[in-house]
């Protein structure tokens, strides 16, 4: 009698080695020297861009510095792993890069105002900058780092899920 169905199954199935059990994906230990230059790179081009765009508007904006501090934590903990290192010292250089940003802006202002070079008035003036931002520093100027350092501990929280 024949089957007009082809049996259902693997037919050698007894013979057959079992599959193998899947790998688990490698855990990425990271590296923290390169944690630490990614978000020192990361602090710096951002303070910079913090100090332009104050510069050019006249004005701070308090997401632009939780945009600084984030982005400095995320790069360091997407490059450096989970190192608990990582959200301290990203938070450390948010701090420098907003106070970075402030002074760049004022060099703007005062470079409009002065009819010179933005860049001549922050590299060789830079000691009358600080003294400028020394005077001028208020509550919200606080409130900024605040949210700097928040946000790159948030952000290298983020980054090393």
């Amino acid at each position: 009698m024949s089957q007009s169905v082809p049996p259902s199954g693997n037919p050698f199935a007894a013979d057959a080695a079992p599959a193998p059990a899947p790998t688990p994906a490698p855990v990425r230990s990271g590296n923290l020297a390169l944690g630490l230059v990614g978000s020192l790179v990361a602090a710096l081009v951002a303070g910079g861009v913090y100090g332009g765009v104050a510069g050019a508007i006249e004005r701070e904006i308090g997401w632009a510095a939780i945009g600084v501090g984030f982005l400095v934590g995320f790069v360091a903990a997407k490059l450096g792993g989970r190192n608990l290192v990582l959200p301290i010292v990203s938070a450390a250089f948010s701090l420098g890069a907003v106070y970075l940003g402030q002074l760049l802006a004022i060099a703007i202002l005062v470079a409009k105002e002065l009819n010179v070079s933005a860049t001549d008035m922050f590299l060789d003036h830079f000691s009358l900058l600080t003294q400028g931002w020394n005077e001028g520093k208020d509550f919200m100027t606080l409130v900024f780092f605040v949210l700097a350092g928040v946000a790159a501990f948030g952000g290298a929280k983020k980054g090393a899920e």
